[in-house]
């Protein structure tokens, strides 16, 4: 009798399975899906390179080749002979006109930067005793985009190298000449620091998000045409900053969400260059305690907020920036230990005194407080820009924004003695109108020769702003990027904008363009299934209570995209199912994901209407076709879609 009832259910089960698997194949369609922006380009680069035996004197020309450059061109032709073009892009003046030669060849693909928006662009090409003039038209600029209000430039002491910038939310990743026309930008969104790579290459964050508010899915190695190379995926994503080692790697700020720790902005990982893999990790709530040296900033779960990651050869140590403990912390590389802490000592535990620095003599000396941007120079000293975030540890000691100043500031230390000197500083004198309370940058190019900047400045009826731009309303914007030589300004230039971070750099380099395959390496590693397994019989269609939610899941190349609307109090899970492997994704509504929900707080309208949340399931580990459910305050839903793998 049991055998018998062991076999009628399982016929009971086939036939459920059979319809179940009828009804999904015939009603279910694949998830949507967007396409991989390296897919694209593949495939725009295969179209123009259909055709290249275009002449010298009739090249084919192909602007913006891969669809996010428009300032960008390729020229195309083939010689009969090993030939070494050289290319002159017309400017305004001898300081924006730029001139590069490049290998021998005799099929020639030359990249073409530094065009101007919405021009007949002239560009001269010589090969030997032959010239040749062709004309690049290019559209116009976005209507949005930040021109500048106010160019300074003593052309004299300049050269025509291009200044970078990188947006802190809006805005595009572009480039200004000495005369302040934009002469290169990216139509896709990168933010976080710009770099030149040791072969030429520029080194970006990654277009995605991996969670919100700003952590993106890692790094791109990136050409000016806007072609990708590489593209570096992480588990815990990339913020702030990078910096390339001696043996090629990447030394990336990053998070560690897959502990369910609850805290950000305190993790580094070390990237292979070759394989995407990490290979160090250095998790600082084990360097450094999480409640001491507390700024107005610091929060349980960001409390350090490094903003910053320098690697210096000659001490083998990391550089690291606290913004929310006013800390510029040095650690050993290997070991891990502490070796010192640039910064107010006011606020840390006794056992940590001997890690700070105490002032040297009776110079004029300032701390500085929730910094960024923090290099150690080649003679040893620290260069930082101090963003002077309220000047004080205590709250009665706190200077208003409208009294306070932003700089860039170089200390000189002494680590046997562990005594600190003020060496140079460029900001103070110009007061508020300087004062940007987050973000900015310094760079170094020789001594007495600097790159400072100001990019967070901002300003309500007049009056500035004390804190980032996007906690005020009806605010003005600005940034300014001041070039010192010798404590005298070269160039200045202010944009109506927030930016992130600034270089200087030349628009041409040493780097090779090449065709070919993009490469993604790393990992966003697996997302865990963690809600409860339950049976779905008779999932509801979707309705209007389902529809209210503004539901919205797609798929990208290595995850699904879930977002909705929801209410703090709503229960939300989305299921993927294979009749084989069913795996539940609890969705948490809040405006952290990652961290703990009590330190959560819903406005009055967030509390009525919910907010936008956003779930990524990652690819790895699936396999197979998984039909994709809902289930919200413990109604599911079949919204008739799948996805493969």
């Amino acid at each position: 009798m049991k055998t018998l009832y062991k076999f009628l259910i399982l016929i009971t089960l086939a036939c459920a399975a059979s319809i179940f698997i009828y009804y999904k194949v015939d009603r279910a369609k694949p998830l949507k899906e967007i396409k991989d922006t390296l897919i694209v380009q593949e495939e725009l680069e295969k179209e123009f390179l259909k055709k290249t035996n275009y002449s010298f004197e009739d090249p084919k020309i192909v602007v913006d080749p891969y669809g996010i450059s428009p300032l960008t061109a390729l020229i195309i032709f083939e010689t009969k002979d090993l030939t070494t073009p050289t290319v002159t892009i017309k400017g305004k003046d001898e300081l924006t006109t730029f001139t590069h030669t490049f290998t021998p060849n005799k099929k020639h693909i030359l990249p073409i930067y530094g065009l101007y928006p919405n021009k007949d662009n002239e560009v001269e090409i010589k090969i030997n005793d032959k010239k040749t003039t062709v004309h690049i038209k290019t559209g116009e600029l976005p209507k949005d985009f930040a021109l500048p209000t106010n160019v300074e430039a003593d052309k004299d002491e300049l050269d025509n190298e291009l200044y970078f910038f990188t947006p802190s939310s809006e805005g595009y990743t572009c480039a200004y000449d000495v005369n302040g026309d934009v002469r290169w930008y990216l139509t896709k969104k990168y933010v976080w620091d710009i770099k030149r790579l040791e072969n030429g290459n520029l080194l970006l964050s990654s277009e995605r998000l991996v969670n919100p508010p700003y952590y993106t899915t890692g790094l791109v190695e990136i050409g000016l045409t806007g072609k990708i190379y590489f593209e570096y995926s992480l588990p815990g994503g990339y913020h702030h900053d990078v910096v390339e080692m001696p043996n090629g790697n990447f030394l990336v700020a990053s998070d560690d969400f897959a502990s369910g720790n609850g805290t950000v902005e305190d993790y580094i990982v070390e990237v292979d260059r070759k394989t995407g893999e990490i290979v160090k990790e250095i998790d600082l709530k084990n360097i450094l305690p999480t409640d001491e040296g507390k700024s107005e900033n610091w929060t349980e779960y960001d409390w350090f907020h490094n903003n910053a990651v320098w690697y210096d050869e000659k001490t083998n140590s990391i550089t690291l920036s606290g913004r929310h403990q006013d800390a510029v912390v040095n650690i050993n590389y290997d070991t891990e230990e502490i070796n010192w802490i640039i910064g107010d000592p006011e606020g840390w535990d006794k056992k940590y005194q001997k890690y700070f620095f105490t002032i040297e003599g009776d110079d004029e000396f300032d701390w500085q407080y929730a910094q960024h941007a923090a290099m150690i120079l080649p003679n040893g000293n620290v260069f930082i820009f101090d963003n002077g975030n309220n000047r004080s540890k205590k709250k009665e000691n706190y200077i208003k924004a409208e009294d306070n100043f932003s700089r860039g500031v170089i200390y000189d230390i002494n680590q046997e003695d562990m005594t600190i000197k003020q060496v140079w500083e460029y900001g103070k004198e110009l007061g508020s109108d300087f004062y940007s309370p987050y973000i900015s940058d310094v760079d170094y190019f020789s001594e007495g020769h600097y790159l400072i900047h100001s990019g967070g400045i901002s300003s309500t009826n007049g009056k500035p702003n004390n804190t980032p731009a996007s906690f005020n309303k009806n605010v003005k914007l600005n940034s300014i990027t001041v070039e010192v030589k010798d404590d005298e300004e070269i160039f200045r230039i202010e944009l109506p904008t927030n930016n992130y971070r600034s270089e200087k750099m030349p628009l041409y380099s040493n780097s090779v363009y090449k065709t070919g395959k993009a490469v993604r390496l790393g990992s966003l590693g697996t997302t865990e299934a963690t809600g409860k397994n339950k049976l779905i019989l008779f999932p509801n269609r979707i309705d209007k209570d389902y529809k209210s939610h503004d539901i919205s899941i797609t798929k990208e190349v290595d995850r699904i995209v879930f977002t909705g609307t929801f209410k703090k109090s709503d229960k939300v899970e989305i299921i993927l199912d294979n009749l084989v492997d069913k795996r539940t994704y609890p969705l948490v509504i809040s405006k952290k994901p990652y961290t703990a929900m009590c330190i959560d707080v819903f406005n009055e309208e967030e509390k009525k209407n919910g907010i936008q949340v956003t779930k990524y399931i990652n690819d790895e580990g699936m396999h197979g076709k998984y039909y994709i459910y809902v289930r919200i305050n413990g109604k599911t839903y079949d919204i008739d879609k799948y996805v493969s793998y």
